[in-house]
């Protein structure tokens, strides 16, 4: 009997269609995925792929990146339910209403956005390359939205911009406590805590390296040190745990799942590229000036 992976990887075939998964996804899906990444990685894929069809393991906002910047490509989202807590915490008019209290403030956003919030920003940005864009705009004070961890953590690298945050945040990383690392380190005292900085900033600032989920498993690779405690979704410590058996990979507690980035099974990706159903469609005109954000964020990413 033909197994799903099997079904999957013919389909892909026939239909001329790419996968593309985060690596919050769960690690099974890398089995049928074509590339496997963070969201900058994911982006430029995106950007660039020949495929008829984009299969995006993933949440809502990054199949909608992938169709802004792919807009004659069908962009297909296994689970239309996968959504992002911190996307939906601004909307279109909170962002206007944000802007209004800082007026002539050029902004930045998260790629975790909607496209109506990237159509009133000036730059994207991903947890890879947010110091780069913010530094390329040369101001002296920006707006941030929506993860004031980010933002704030961005702030403290570069130490000439006032970056003022708007409120938002991830859920998922917000359960990881300066105690949490504090209890980690005791047991595991030879360890190095790698953090993503969509954590608290009490977090942040006490982690040996802060970086975006490819940041972390690339500092994890290329370390001499064998044992990590690993500050973000569990997807990151079952892809190293995999891929690097040498070394010890310690998740810094056990309930750090995002539930969206979870939501997608191998059934899920049979299913859309079978039907070619959950296809994604965004308004032309919110497209045409959300797709500059993200091409000028492109831009300085080369």
């Amino acid at each position: 009997m033909i197994t799903t992976i099997e079904r999957i990887k013919k389909l892909k075939k026939e239909k001329n269609a790419v996968i593309l998964a985060h690596c919050y996804q769960p690690v099974e899906i890398d089995l049928v995925a074509d590339y496997v990444g963070d969201s900058l990685y994911l982006s430029q894929v995106a950007a660039k792929t020949n495929a008829d069809i984009i299969v995006f393991a993933g949440v809502y906002f990054m199949a909608q990146t992938a169709k802004l910047l792919s807009p004659d490509k069908k962009v297909l989202l296994p689970q239309m339910d996968a959504g992002c807590r911190m996307a939906d915490m601004i909307s279109l008019n909170q962002l206007k209403a944000f802007k209004a209290h800082y007026p002539d403030i050029p902004v930045v956003c998260y790629v975790n956005s909607t496209a109506e919030v990237k159509s009133e920003c000036d730059m994207c940005c991903t947890s890879s390359n947010a110091v780069n864009v913010v530094k390329s705009m040369n101001e002296e004070k920006i707006l941030f939205a929506p993860d004031t961890y980010l933002g704030k953590w961005v702030e403290k690298q570069l130490g000439n911009v006032e970056v003022v945050t708007y409120p938002g945040f991830c859920p998922t990383h917000l359960h990881i406590r300066p105690a949490d690392i504090e209890k980690a380190r005791k047991e595991h005292p030879d360890a190095l805590v790698l953090a993503h900085p969509e954590c608290h900033t009490a977090v942040s600032d006490i982690a040996d390296y802060v970086g975006s989920t490819t940041g972390i498993m690339k500092y994890a690779k290329e370390s001499n040190n064998k044992s990590f405690i690993i500050a973000t979704e569990q997807g990151v410590v079952d892809r190293l745990k995999r891929d690097y058996p040498e070394k010890e990979f310690i998740p810094v507690k056990d309930n750090i799942v995002c539930p969206n980035m979870k939501m997608t099974s191998l059934e899920d990706i049979l299913n859309v590229l079978e039907n070619e159903n959950n296809e994604m469609f965004v308004d032309e005109q919110i497209a045409q000036k959300a797709v500059k954000c993200i091409d000028r964020m492109l831009e300085v990413s080369k």
